[in-house]
Order: structure tokens, then sequence, then C-alpha cells
């Protein structure tokens, strides 16, 4: 193929720059003109001054020529904002023989991001002389031609365009010819025009110089020698019924179809009139690739691609030739016209401005450069660009064929992480071509979302006596977002009411969550804690979110029973009297005992150990009494020694024992008080006495006022129900029993029928305390269990 038009596109420019800054859109362009094989560094204008920009600021705004094409033309002086060349431009080289060459270009400045178009006009110099394909040609005329024939020989090209193209053609002086200068347009050609006969006798070859002189200034030239040998008799040569034909024809038109039939006459007879066509086989190499000519039927045919795109118009030079001897030839020019086809697609090429667009990223934020290329010409390639799917971009027309691809609605990372965005262009063509491309934007993340607990409140149970370094709870916070702003650190959030010193009881690891004890719980000294843990990320700023833990203690069964006075006192004898004629179910004594646990690790049980084969006591089960079974009887022992065992019904269970030596005495008055083993001394009643008795009474009094003032304002409560967090309540019951609850504990307080014996039991509620169980002893030492109702009113007796 010979030389192409260019038409230029640049494709797109590839830019970085901040998108952080708004995307503005200039319409319009500036145009310069420089001509072509200046000097690098040549100015070309001031786009400071053109744009309107602040010279000073042409750096810190990264003020920059980006070029579609690989090699940079033009570049820009940041110091002065002037335009120049930066490297050698060849005119003929970019452009070829189109007849105006642009290059374009853009100029992009940042903060905020301001694109401007720039079409610099390269103008043709006289750089290139004209050129003929053939320095020598050769010429067959016959002697007998007239004066008047013309003859063709193959013209002169010029690269340059214009007025520096081929001007015109000039010959050597000579006697017999002189030359025909045709001009069409910027089209120039020449025929030998033959002013005197020839005569081969006297000269058979005539040697002529022809110059082809372009119009530039100054001028330049080039020559061919053209040698014509003068033929001997043959009288007529071939006549084409036209000098010039004109034919039309549709790009793409199938290989072996007619596109023009010449004809060619021949007065003469014989040999000498049949004609033999053929195309000229220099000069125009290109036409050759493309069409034959039938060399009977004068039938011009297409050989290879017609391409709109290529070659709009072929120039043909055809020959017609007689078999005389010798033989005579004539020509003729046959113009096509190549009539454009809706062959091309569309060509979208897109350029990424960045590699991720924030999530955040405002409406007409610039993602990428678009440009459309369509070859075709007319309304073949006039194209129209859309996005086809639903997706929150849009395209920005910013000159021509080249658009923006811009946000144009909210962006989500946690919901779409990324966008196929489809652009599909399509011509105006009958029947329309389109193309589509598939842009890929990838939705980078920024820390918008806080760690999230699954729930507000956690509560965790933990043993008592649990080892110390244990792991009691781990909590864990999710957060939507990834990488940085995903990672979570955990800590105690600090509160100005907490009272306990949560950094000697408790750590949290801060990446993992695990909360860890520090020392050992006791349910007796603390039940429950509260405290706040704080989920942070990593983002910025950070994010965080709160959960509340709930620590609760669960009681162990860790504490014995501990036996109460008399019977625990220090060196105590721990004996008691009964009389022979005791009956049976007589009252012997009573053993306390409490439990420092709850619940049925605090309830307590009596159990009576005696020496094998006597069966005179026994002992009640929940109260401690121990009670004669029978009349005593001549054959029991005077002294019974009872080992009482007191038990928690926890597991394990864990007990007390006791010793208690019980004598028969022979009545009544033998019987001494429990309290006998304590020496009495036979001393006066002493001022120190008398103090301790005052004191005594004087407690005695304050307390019991105490109490019945307690009893007074709760009973002259408004509210005649107790709530589930009420004040506590005592109800009296018809065996001298006394109950005692309230909405954390619940206790049961017992009396003794016994009023020489009487005293207090106090049983706690197990933990935790809403709709805990109440334990009941009836009067068979039989256990009975009753769940509590939450804000219901409900005691029962245990005594």
């Amino acid at each position: 193929m010979s030389k192409q038009r260019i038409w230029n596109p640049f494709w797109i420019y590839m830019i970085v720059v901040l998108l952080d800054c708004s995307f503005e859109a200039v319409s319009g362009q500036l145009s310069y003109s420089v001509s072509e094989e200046v000097n690098p560094g040549t100015s070309v204008g001031n786009l400071a001054k053109d744009l309107n920009l602040n010279v000073q600021d042409l750096e810190s705004r990264m003020f920059q020529i980006v070029s579609g094409s690989k090699r940079k033309y033009f570049d820009v002086n940041l110091k002065t904002g002037v335009l120049y060349v930066n490297e050698r431009i060849d005119r003929e080289e970019l452009c070829a023989k189109a007849a105006k060459c642009t290059v374009s270009v853009e100029a992009v400045i940042n903060n905020p991001l301001k694109l401007y178009r720039l079409e610099i006009n390269v103008l043709d110099i006289n750089d290139n002389a004209p050129y003929f394909p053939e320095n020598l040609q050769f010429l067959n005329i016959a002697e007998s031609t007239v004066p008047g024939g013309k003859f063709g020989f193959i013209g002169a090209s010029d690269l340059d365009v214009g007025k520096n193209g081929v001007s015109t053609y000039k010959i050597s002086p000579n006697e017999y010819f002189s030359l025909d200068v045709h001009k069409a347009g910027e089209s120039v050609s020449a025929q030998l025009l033959l002013q005197k006969a020839l005569d081969r006798e006297k000269q058979h070859t005539v040697r002529l110089t022809v110059t082809a002189v372009d119009g530039g200034n100054p001028p330049k030239s080039g020559t061919s020698q053209i040698i014509i040998n003068v033929l001997d008799i043959n009288d007529n040569a071939p006549v084409f019924s036209s000098s010039l034909y004109k034919a039309r024809i549709s790009e793409n038109l199938a290989v072996g179809k007619t596109v023009i039939v010449l004809n060619a006459t021949d007065a003469d007879d014989g040999l000498n009139a049949e004609i033999e066509y053929s195309l000229r086989s220099k000069g125009q190499d290109h036409v050759i690739e493309v069409f034959e000519i039938d060399s009977k039927t004068g039938a011009i045919l297409v050989k290879g691609k017609i391409d709109f795109e290529e070659h709009p118009a072929f120039e043909i030079y055809a020959q017609a030739s007689d078999r005389g001897q010798p033989p005579m030839s004539a020509d003729c020019k046959v113009l096509v016209e190549v009539v454009d086809l809706n062959d091309n697609a569309p060509e979208i090429t897109v350029t990424s401005l960045l590699n991720t667009v924030k999530e955040d990223s405002e409406l007409g934020t610039a993602i990428a450069l678009v440009s459309v290329l369509d070859k075709d010409g007319g309304k073949n390639g006039a194209v129209k660009v859309v996005i086809t799917n639903d997706a929150p971009f849009k395209l920005d027309t910013n000159y021509k064929n080249y658009y923006s691809l811009a946000v144009d609605g909210p962006l989500d990372r946690e919901a779409t992480a990324d966008y196929n965005v489809t652009i599909v262009a399509t011509d105006e063509g009958t029947p329309p071509l389109c193309s589509t491309s598939t842009v890929t934007v990838h939705v980078s993340d920024v820390n918008d979302n806080p760690p999230r607990f699954s729930e507000p409140l956690i509560n965790v149970y933990v043993k008592e006596n649990s080892p110390v370094g244990a792991v009691i709870k781990t909590v864990t916070a999710t957060d939507a977002d990834i990488n940085q702003n995903s990672q979570v650190r955990y800590s105690f959030l600090q509160s100005n009411t907490n009272t306990l010193p949560f950094s000697t009881m408790i750590n949290i690891n801060s990446e993992t969550g695990d909360i860890v004890s520090l020392q050992s719980f006791n349910f007796e000294e603390l039940k429950t804690f509260q405290f706040k843990v704080q989920a942070t990320d990593s983002g910025v700023p950070p994010l965080s979110s709160n959960v509340t833990v709930n620590v609760l203690i669960l009681d162990e069964n860790d504490n014995n029973p501990t036996i109460l006075a008399p019977y625990s006192e220090h060196g105590s004898v721990n004996s008691e009297s009964i009389p022979y004629s005791a009956e049976a179910g007589y009252f012997v004594a009573k053993i306390r005992a409490v439990d420092a646990d709850s619940g049925y690790n605090a309830l307590l049980s009596y159990h009576l150990s005696e020496p094998k084969g006597n069966n005179l006591f026994r002992i009640g089960t929940s109260t401690g009494e121990i009670r004669t079974k029978r009349r005593m009887s001549d054959n029991d022992l005077k002294t019974h020694p009872l080992v009482v065992l007191v038990s928690d019904n926890g597991e394990p269970s864990l007990s007390a024992t006791v010793t208690i030596d019980v004598v028969v005495v022979e009545s009544t008055a033998d019987i001494q008080t429990q309290f006998r083993h304590v020496p009495i001394k036979e001393e006066s009643f002493s001022d120190l006495n008398l103090y301790l008795l005052i004191a005594i009474v004087s407690v005695s009094v304050i307390f019991l006022l105490s109490l019945i003032s307690l009893i007074a304002v709760k009973c002259h409560r408004t509210d005649g129900s107790f709530s589930r967090y009420g004040a506590p309540m005592i109800t009296t019951h018809p065996d001298g029993s006394w109950s005692y609850s309230k909405s954390t504990q619940q206790y049961d307080v017992c009396f003794s029928s016994d009023t020489l014996k009487s005293d207090v039991v106090v049983f706690p509620a197990p933990f935790p305390p809403v709709d805990a169980e109440l334990i009941s002893i009836n009067s068979g030492d039989t256990f009975t269990r009753t769940q509590t109702l939450p804000n219901k009113e409900k005691v029962r007796q245990l005594c």
C-alpha cells in the first residue's frame, strides 16, 4: 500500500492526578501553529497567559502536557508558562499528504483538576524536492506521427503539500517537443506535445530532460531523462474514447468485480489494429495492488481490498498499445471514487485515572478518560456513547468524542466492592455498528463502620475460687470495613461510677478480646460486678462501640459449717443434764450452726451419732434440737456421749462435729444451766459488773426500739404490695417463726417454741436471687422446695 491518510486519534492520554479535588471539564480548545523542522526549544505560545493561569502556580499545581502519541513533540516551561517544541517535527512523517496536519495534546493542572485541549497546526515548509519514480524513461514514437500528437510520461511527486507541491513542468530546449501542462486543483500533470514531424533516418533517438518544479520559496525541482525512440511506419496509434474516465465504487467491493471498461480503437488494419490494454507499471504501485485490467477487453477489475479509510479515491493510468511494428500506444486517466460504507465499528479506549475510587468520593469525581474513534466518515463516523447497566457513574463530554467517567451516585464498598461499568458506543450508519467496553471500578474502603458487638449486654458466670489467669470470657466485635479499618482492639472503658479496682481483678487482651482474671473471686465477698468493654478499630479517625459485661460469681461449697456458741467455745465441756423422769420428746439441747456459703451450700442438716445399741436420743434434721425418744430405763447409762454431725448440702458436702455428754440425774433440781461449766465465783457484785449490766440493757433497749420503728415504718407504706426490688418483709407464723425476705436475698428466721431454749436461725437464699427456690422444713424434718415467682408475695414457713 502507498502512504495512508492518518486520522490522528492519539488514543487516550495517561494522567495520574489526585482525584480528591473536583474535576472540571473545559469545553473548546486553544489552537497554535508552528512550522515543521523548527529547532527544539522553539516557542509555540504562552499557555499560562492564554489560559489565565498564574505562572507561580504552575509547578505546585503539577501543570503538564499529556500527549496521545508515543512521542512527545511539545512540552511546557513551568517557569515561564511557554509551550515549546520538544523534539523534531516532520510533517510528512506525521501526516503524509493530508491537507491539514494537526497535533492534539492536552494540558492538565491540579487543585482543582482542569483539562485543556490544545490543537497545534503543523505548517508545511518546502523541505522536499519533487522527484520522479523513474530517472530514465523510454517512449516509442513512430516517425509518421503528425505534429500535435500527445504522449504521456511518468510524472513527478512531492512529499510537500499545497503550494510546496509540484507546481509545473519544464522541458529542455529541443526542436521536436514541448510540454502540455494540465492543472486540476492541486494535481498537476503534463504530456509531451509533438511540434515537428520526426524523421527516423535523420535522428532515430531524441533525448529530453523534463524538470518538475514546486511552488515553494525558494522553489525546488527534480528531473527525469526521457529517451524517445523514433519508430518506423505504424501510421495510427490507438485512440481512447475519452482521455479521462470516471467511476464510483463502494468500498469492500468483491474481488473480480468490474470497475469500468475502457475502450480504445485503432484506424489501422491487421496486427496494427489489435489493441492490448495495460496499467502503467511505474509510479502507481498502490493502484496495481488493488486493480488489474483485462488486456483484451479493457475492463478494470478489483484485485485487492478497497478500503475507503485508506484510499478514498484512486487515480489510474491505463495504456492501449497496438501490435504493429513498431507498436503505437495511447494513454488515458481513470478517476475512481470510493463510496464509504459503515464497515468500521467504533473503537473505545479507556484510560484509568485511579486504580480505585474511595467510597466517600464526591459526585462528579472523575475515574477514567474514555475516547471513541470511528474510522468511517460522515454519519457513519458519528458516535453516541452511553452506559447501559445500572451503576452510579456517568459519562461527561469533554471534547468531541472524549469523555470522562465520573461518579454519579453514592458508593458503599460494604454493599458493592466492584462495579463493572458497560460502555456502549453506537455509530449512526445504516445499519448501525456498535462496540462494547467493560470498565471495572474498584471501590476502596473508608472507615465508615464502627465495630459492632453481637449483643449490647453480656452475662458472664464465673465460679468462685477459679484459677488466676483463666479466660472467663472472650468478647468479639466485627467491623464491616476491611484491612486496617477492620482491625479491632479491645480495652476497658473507664467510668467514674466504678468503685471496684478492676485493674487488679481482670485484664483484657487488646487483640483477641480475652478477658482474664487476675485474682480468685470469693462469692462471700463479691457476688457480682459490672464493667464496659470498648472495641476500637484502627481507621482514621478511629470508630468504636461499647458492650456492658455483667460478671456473676457462682457460689462454690468452700466453707465448712461453723458451730455457734455455747458449744463452740474454746475449752467448753459441752455437757447437758436431763432428769431420769424425762418423758419422750424431752428437750435436751439445741445445736446451732451457720455456713458462710449460699443456697444449698448453706442449707444445713443435723445428724446424731450414739454409742452402738443406744437408741435414746434423736435430733431434728433441720432444727438441731436434741430430744429424748423414750423414757429412761434402769438399764440405760448415766452418761451418754453424743456426737452431732452438721453437714451442708453442697457438692461435695462439708461438715463439722460437736461432742455433747448427756448426764442423767435423779431430779430436775440437780439440772444446771447449759453454762454451768463456767466457774461461778462467790464474789460481791462489783462496779464493773454493774457497768456491764447497764451497757447490755441499753444496747438491748436500743435494738428493740430500732426493730419496732422499722416494723412500724414498713407497716405504714402506701404501697400495699412489695415489688421485686421492694424493701425487706418480715412475716410471723402461728408456730412463732419469722420469715424475712427482700429482692436480692431471702431468709427464714425461726424461733423455737421452747422459750427456755429459744434462739434465731437464719437461712440465706441461694444465688442468683431472681426466680430462686425457697426451702421449707416442716415439723417432720423433711424438705420441700417452692419456686418463687417475681413480684408476688410468697412466704414459706421453715420452722
